[in-house]
């Protein structure tokens, strides 16, 4: 791999006047300019950009940290994100937190070390670290934090679709799943299915969960269908837990959707896949990562900004795990 010190050895000048062609500082004579740029052509060399940017004070590269990978849902956020950002020349340095407050305050370290000229971010962390007034423009992304640059998703609203849709088809004693207390978008979702179910006539149960993985979402899955073996409707979390509700469902021969109907939250493309296929409410990830890039590009450049928390819409997908209805009902 060529270094400067070989584009300036080519080009017959120093290091300092290729860094200046490379950095567009200080002067340089046409004919020794385009010396260089052949130099740097014939032999591919690609400057260093963490280099470049300690050099001119600025960077290309966005911070985007994220709380879990292995969940289907993030990674459509982040193509959101580097498609919209790679648009404008910028970058992405990704980190992955595993939902651990230290691993996050470790990346977003190692981001500022790598000189970002930004971060967005979804943390489950807000009520343990305060980003106000950070040096660097921050957006969060699927958090709705008091105060702070963010675009989310309706999680209230599509908690009250989701209980509307399953009543209208027919669900008289619902099982409602309550998401991790500790990521306030389970918590939208969980506040609006209850409003909607507790304005209603159907019977509901309420059960509590603490993650969003598939792996405990099978072991719930197994004790609610023992401790409310008489549900006929389950509204998941998300459309993982719901994922291994269905599993179950099936294993013990229920009939889906006539015996039991289940809603999702998320629209993962898995849930298309799924035999049979989940209906879901719909956040739409991958637009929420373009919106949450063009606000951070806004705050990079210092444009005005109408709106600083980004409300997303949210809809029901209506697949084969929930009844048909008629236009009336």
């Amino acid at each position: 791999m060529a270094t400067i010190r070989d584009v300036a050895k080519v080009a017959g000048v120093s290091v300092a006047t290729v860094s200046r062609v490379l950095n567009e500082t200080g002067y340089v004579h046409e004919n020794t300019r385009k010396r260089v740029l052949e130099a740097i052509e014939q032999l591919d060399y690609s400057p260093n950009e963490v280099a470049r940017s300690l050099f001119k004070g600025e960077s290309r590269w966005i911070g985007l940290l994220l709380p879990d990978i292995t969940n289907p849902f993030f990674p459509q956020l982040a193509r959101g994100v580097e498609d919209e950002l790679q648009k404008h020349g910028f970058h992405l340095i990704f980190g992955n937190s595993d939902e651990n407050a230290e691993k996050e305050l470790h990346y977003i370290n190692t981001f500022m070390q790598n000189h970002v000229m930004g971060i967005i971010m979804a943390t489950n962390q807000l009520g343990k670290t305060d980003y106000r007034g950070f040096p660097i423009p921050m957006v969060f992304l699927d958090r709705t934090p008091d105060g702070n640059p963010s675009v989310y998703a309706d999680g209230v609203e599509g908690g009250r679709i989701a209980a509307r849709e399953i009543i209208r088809r027919g669900s008289k004693r619902v099982t409602l799943l309550k998401g991790p207390e500790h990521i306030r978008p389970a918590q939208d979702r969980f506040r609006g299915a209850l409003e909607e179910l507790s304005n209603s006539n159907v019977d509901f149960y309420v059960m509590n969960t603490h993650s969003f993985s598939f792996q405990d979402a099978t072991q719930w899955a197994a004790e609610l269908f023992a401790k409310y073996a008489d549900t006929d409707g389950i509204i998941a979390s998300n459309d993982v837990v719901a994922t291994a509700i269905l599993h179950e469902a099936l294993r013990l021969g229920k009939r889906i959707p006539d015996e039991l109907q289940i809603i999702g939250f998320d629209d993962i493309p898995q849930s298309g896949l799924l035999f049979p296929p989940l209906s879901t409410i719909r956040q739409p990830a991958y637009d929420m990562g373009k919106e949450a890039a063009r606000l951070l590009l806004k705050l990079i450049k210092k444009e005005k900004i109408d709106q600083r928390n980004v409300l997303m819409p949210v809809t029901f997908v209506e697949r084969f795990t929930t009844r048909k209805v008629d236009a009336r009902g």
